[in-house]
């Protein structure tokens, strides 16, 4: 942890740095979103695939901020996408959970409207605002993005396991999303509203389905990476992405655009994870840590950094970007990245503490190269880390110094006795402000629900089945086994 002095000297430098960018920028800037789908570290070529061309991805790494050091605030896609919307942990904001449609537990769950989302914060701005791609924050309407904060809508808002209903604002499209035209249906939206928004400031958020499956490649693309169908949708999704930035080029506003890419989490597969393990579901490295470029021709400095960042970091840097206040009325757990467009510092000691929760269970804490696993049982692990099966309890604490041992192999606990001690009490400080499995912390937010007096239980199998039918209520009685929309499909 650092000092105060440095703390404050950071957040003075953080500051200056942060006036002298906005003094430079007095045109409000457009700000493009894209969150891919379970992809991996090593998922595409500029962060060392070799089966894969991403030539556009690799552009805008090659010509803007490239970070190493990149966390998601979870290892799946819900609490992931709620850190990235609301710049706090999922524990905090209430969305530490799947939401799935189909399962009797959570199907009437989602993020909070209390909560305030980035969207919201550029309404307050004036933006128009729009998203495209998945939503996965809950498919009751009191859930839905158009009341977080968004203008329009586009694509399949499911987990496509879930259900591949595709919307174009509240009609429906398809009842089955054609997955071969996906990237092609996406790609032509975006361009359009780059086209339809490029005299007024827009924030999109494009959240990509894939590569999460079920996926299928379109016929020009087919073939065409050395990874099979998987290589080969990420190549046609690095398309997409070069249409976008030809359409910023061709409206005049790519200077005036940032373009932000990242994961929501790890891959199903470690290969795509390299040189870290792990996979998605799991408090690996491999399934936190995944690209993260900021891409801003003419503002953003080209350079590759080290510099910790993590999901709930993107709240604080957008509004600190626009000029919008962050509320006062909530915490946040993430700090503006904008001092790092040119050189800066952030407001935070890289030896700040990171805490790698995995739904209700604290699983790890890191503090600068150090990474403790915490002892866990098999009651607090979520179902999903068991289904796995790539995660197991742990009695002893495990300590792995993850600049030196990346791939975590090492436990050195035993020779480090006194940060294991430290990195304990740390962790126990945090269970009591953001909670453990079965108890709740005194920071957290609550959850959204429909039903105020249903139980709200991380695990289906584990906790909800067993509760009565009577305990379950409206969340039993209700249920209708998936999201069916009442739109009537376009002609």
């Amino acid at each position: 942890m650092g000092s105060r002095r440095h703390t404050l000297l950071a957040a003075v430098a953080a500051l200056l740095s942060t006036l002298s960018f906005t003094s430079a920028t007095p045109k409000q800037p457009n700000v493009i979103f894209i969150l891919m789908d379970d992809m991996g570290y090593s998922d595409v070529s500029c962060y060392g695939a070799t089966k894969v061309q991403t030539p556009n991805i690799d552009r805008m790494a090659e010509e803007g901020l490239k970070f190493t050091d990149f966390h998601t605030g979870a290892s799946i896609c819900s609490p992931s996408r709620a850190a990235f919307l609301t710049g706090s942990y999922p524990q905090r904001n209430g969305l530490y959970m799947g939401i799935n449609p189909k399962r009797e537990a959570h199907w009437f769950l989602g993020l909070n409207p209390d909560e305030v989302t980035i969207a919201e914060q550029f309404k307050k701005k004036g933006y128009t605002t729009a998203m495209v791609g998945k939503w996965h924050l809950g498919m009751q309407e009191k859930f839905l993005y158009w009341h977080q904060g968004f203008d329009h809508y586009y694509g399949a808002p499911e987990n496509m396991g879930h259900s591949q209903v595709f919307l174009d604002g509240r009609d429906v499209v398809y009842q089955q999303t054609p997955l071969d035209k996906l990237n092609t249906l996406y790609t032509e939206r975006m361009v359009k509203h780059i086209h339809d928004f490029k005299d007024q400031p827009f924030f999109i958020y494009f959240a990509h389905n894939y590569p999460h499956t079920p996926y299928k490649v379109g016929k020009k693309f087919k073939g065409s990476s050395k990874d099979g169908v998987r290589g080969d949708i990420i190549q046609e999704a690095d398309w997409g992405i070069g249409q976008i930035l030809k359409a910023l080029d061709e409206t005049g506003i790519l200077e005036n655009t940032l373009v932000i890419f990242t994961s929501d989490n790890g891959p199903t597969s470690r290969k795509y994870s390299q040189p870290y393990s792990g996979t998605k579901y799991t408090t690996l490295e491999g399934g936190h840590r995944v690209p993260f470029i900021l891409y801003w021709k003419g503002t953003i400095q080209p350079a590759v950094t080290d510099v910790p960042a993590i999901a709930m970091d993107l709240f604080p840097t957008l509004s600190v970007m626009i000029g919008e206040p962050l509320p006062s009325d909530r915490k946040y757990d993430g700090v503006s990245l904008t001092p790092v467009f040119n050189g800066g510092d952030i407001a935070r000691s890289k030896d700040a503490p990171f805490y790698y929760y995995n739904c209700e269970n604290l699983q790890a804490v890191r503090v600068g190269d150090w990474k403790m696993y915490l002892p866990r049982t098999k009651e607090q692990m979520p179902w999903w880390d068991l289904k796995a099966g790539k995660s197991k309890p742990l009695t002893q604490p495990t300590l792995y110094n993850i600049k030196t041992d990346v791939a975590e192999k090492h436990d050195v606990a035993a020779q480090h006795p006194e940060r294991v001690a430290e990195m304990t009490k740390l962790a126990q400080a945090t269970r009591e402000k953001l909670g453990e499995f079965g108890e709740r912390g005194s920071e957290q937010r609550p959850t959204g629900t429909l039903f105020p007096e249903v139980p709200i239980l991380s695990n289906q199998d584990q906790d909800w089945d067993k509760l009565t039918d009577a305990e379950k209520g409206r969340g039993k009685s209700e249920f209708k086994g998936a999201h069916s929309s009442k739109s009537k499909k376009k002609k």
